[in-house]
């Protein structure tokens, strides 16, 4: 698998290490239900089938945190993304990126 990395172009998967699922939501640590929360935030995930947001760092290039998103069944990247840019825009649309 090879990822195109926005800044350093196509590399290996060797160069990057992956993080986990770019959609989870850390939960407030506020709130009344946070145990429930947290619980349900670090171990409860569902692994459908086909494409899936994920987090990937490029640990021997850049050392950039990407949004990667990938077809799980047939590893096809369909979209490279700056993790930055992605939270930049999450939370200009009102949506809180943390």
């Amino acid at each position: 698998m090879r990822i195109a990395c926005p800044y350093c172009g196509e590399r290996s998967l060797d160069e990057f290490v992956y993080s986990g699922d770019a959609t989870v939501k850390r939960p407030d640590f506020a709130s009344p239900t946070a145990a429930v929360d947290f619980t349900r935030y670090v171990y409860e995930r569902t692994n459908p089938p086909g494409e899936h947001r994920e987090l990937w760092y490029h640990s021997a290039g850049c050392h950039a945190w990407l949004v990667v998103t990938r077809n799980v069944a047939t590893h096809a990247i369909s979209k490279v993304e700056s993790a930055r840019d992605v939270a930049l825009g999450e939370k200009s649309q009102g949506k809180d990126a943390t």
